[in-house]
C-alpha cells in the first residue's frame, strides 16, 4: 500500500510546485534508489496530460564518473544534458543519496574540472531561467543519521515540512518581501558578527514551495561592493563532500578578504575558484516553522526558523547584483537564542530580535502562525 503523504507530495510537486500543463515535457531527476515518489510523481504528469521523463542516478556511480573523467568527457556530457535541458518545459530533482560524503575522496582536479565544466553556470542558468522547476530531498536513514533522529522519527518531520500549507506562507511572505523591497541599509549583529550592507534596488523574491521543497525564504542580494564587517556562521555545511564548520568571513568593500574554518586552506581555495567567488550573491531569510536544527542538508538548513543565509558566489536573475561565479554556497547564521542569539536591523530599525520577527506586520511569519 502506498503511504498517502507520498501520493500527497507527488500531487504538491506536480500541481502547485511546477504547475504541469496539458502537452509539457517534464523531467524527473532522481538521485538516488527511491522509486516509490518517482512513480506518483510519472503519475500525476501522465493524469495532468503532461510528458513525463525520467534520468536516475546513483552517488556512487557519479563518483566514478568523477574519477574517470577527462575534459573531453566532461564537454560531451555538459552538451548532452543541456540538450536534453533545452527540450523540457518543466524538472522536479529529488535527491536521496544514501551517502553525503559520497564525493569527499575525488581529488581536486577533478572537482575542479566538473565545477568549471559541467556545473558551468549555463546549464543551471537554462533550467532556472527557462523552465519551470522544483528541488527537493528525499528521506532515508542517511537523511535521518544527519538529523540525529531516527528513520521513522525523520520521515515524521520530513512530511510535516514538505506538505506544509506553502500558499497560506505564500500570502504570508507578502509583507517581508514589500519591506525588503524598500530597504537600503541591513544590519546583523550577533556572536563574531557585525555586518552591514545594502540592498537597494536590488528586489526581493519570495520562496513558498514553487522552487524548493521545503521551502520557506524571502531572498535578495547585497549590493556587490556594500559588504563590510564580519560574519561568523554557526551550522555546519557540506561542500564536496567535506563538512566545514565555524566558517568566519571578513568583507571590506563586499569582497571576502578573510575567510577562516575547521580547514582554512580548503576554504580559501573554494573562494580562489574565480572572482566573483569572494563575493556575495544572495541574502536571504528563513522562515520555515518545522525546520529549526541543522542537518548538513543545505535545502532544509537555508529554511531554519530564525536563520539568514548569506552566500559567496552567483547572484540569481530574478534578485541580481552582477556578481557571477562558478559556484553558490548557501551558508547560514541561525539568530535564535539556542544559537547565540542576534538582530537584524533593516535601515536601522530592529525587525528581527533572537530569530522572531518583532514588527507587527512580520509578525504573521514568526513559527506559530504558519504551521
Amino acid at each position: 500500500m502506498k503511504d498517502p503523504r507520498i501520493e500527497e507530495l507527488a500531487k504538491n510537486l506536480v500541481g502547485y510546485s511546477v504547475d504541469v500543463q496539458p502537452g509539457e515535457n517534464i523531467l524527473v531527476e532522481m538521485i538516488g534508489s527511491e522509486r516509490e515518489l518517482v512513480t506518483c510523481i510519472v503519475n500525476e504528469i501522465a493524469k495532468r496530460g503532461g510528458r513525463p521523463f525520467v534520468q536516475l542516478t546513483d552517488r556512487s556511480v557519479l563518483r566514478s564518473l568523477l574519477l574517470n573523467a577527462t575534459k573531453e568527457q566532461m564537454e560531451t556530457w555538459k552538451e548532452y544534458d543541456l540538450l536534453r535541458m533545452q527540450n523540457m518545459q518543466g524538472y522536479i530533482g529529488i535527491r536521496a543519496g544514501e551517502n553525503a560524503n559520497e564525493l569527499a575522496d575525488v581529488p581536486k582536479d577533478k572537482m575542479a574540472l566538473y565545477e568549471s565544466i559541467y556545473s558551468h553556470p549555463v546549464l543551471m542558468e537554462e533550467r532556472v531561467k527557462r523552465t519551470k522547476w522544483v528541488v527537493l530531498r528525499y528521506p532515508n536513514a542517511s537523511m535521518a543519521q544527519l538529523a540525529n533522529t531516527s528513520t521513522e522519527a525523520f520521515e515524521d518531520f520530513y512530511f510535516n515540512v514538505c506538505n506544509l500549507d506553502y500558499s497560506k506562507m505564500d500570502t504570508a511572505m507578502d509583507a517581508l518581501k514589500n519591506l525588503m523591497d524598500r530597504t537600503d541599509k541591513v544590519r546583523l549583529v550577533g556572536p563574531g558578527t557585525d555586518l552591514s550592507f545594502s540592498i537597494k534596488n536590488i528586489g526581493s523574491v519570495k520562496c513558498s514551495g514553487q522552487r524548493n521543497i521545503p521551502d520557506g525564504e524571502v531572498y535578495t542580494a547585497p549590493v556587490r561592493d556594500s559588504v563590510n564587517g564580519t560574519l561568523s556562521y554557526n551550522t555546519p555545511s557540506i561542500y564536496n563532500g567535506f563538512t566545514f564548520e565555524n566558517v568566519k568571513f571578513r568583507f571590506e568593500n563586499g569582497k571576502i578578504v578573510e575567510a577562516t574554518s575547521n580547514d582554512t586552506d580548503r576554504l580559501n581555495e573554494i573562494l580562489d575558484s574565480d572572482e566573483g567567488a569572494r563575493h556575495i550573491g544572495e541574502f536571504a531569510i528563513g522562515v520555515n516553522p518545522y525546520i529549526l536544527h541543522p542537518m548538513k542538508d543545505i535545502l532544509f538548513d537555508e529554511k531554519i526558523a530564525g536563520s539568514i543565509h548569506f552566500t559567496p558566489g552567483q547572484a540569481y536573475d530574478t534578485a541580481d547584483n552582477g556578481n557571477r561565479s562558478s559556484i553558490h554556497w548557501d551558508l547560514v547564521l541561525i539568530q535564535r537564542p539556542e544559537y547565540g542569539g542576534g538582530e537584524m536591523y533593516f535601515d536601522d530599525v530592529l525587525v528581527r530580535k533572537d530569530g522572531r520577527f518583532v514588527i507587527p506586520e512580520l509578525e504573521c511569519l514568526n513559527p506559530e502562525h504558519l504551521k
